[in-house]
């Protein structure tokens, strides 16, 4: 039985995980490309990662729980972690397509 209330944990669910994989591919390609070592885009993805895992969690909590009023409470978590996870990946984005180093 999915709860009417929290049509949004759905949609962030999916998108999440998917951008949860592309995260970790650019992850794993700045470790094998070595620039890891001189940049901090790394970092930012790790924390992409972390947040969207923390996301998924959340949404996939909304849509598990029966209490309404609890379910309401963690897609809005979700959705706030999801908004400053899509800033990170818009960062990191820039970072990669402008060869920004830092």
């Amino acid at each position: 039985m999915t709860n009417m209330t929290n049509n949004k944990s759905q949609h962030i669910l999916n998108t999440s995980s998917n951008l949860l994989g592309f995260c970790l591919i650019v992850l794993t390609s700045l470790k094998i490309s070595r620039l890891s070592e001189r940049s901090i885009i790394d970092e930012f993805t790790g924390i992409a990662c972390i947040l969207l895992t923390a996301s998924s969690v959340f949404s996939f909590l909304s849509l598990r729980t029966k209490k309404i009023g609890v379910a309401t409470s963690y897609e809005k978590i979700a959705d706030i972690i999801f908004m400053i996870t899509l800033l990170f990946i818009s960062f990191i984005t820039f970072a990669i397509a402008f060869s920004v180093i830092f």
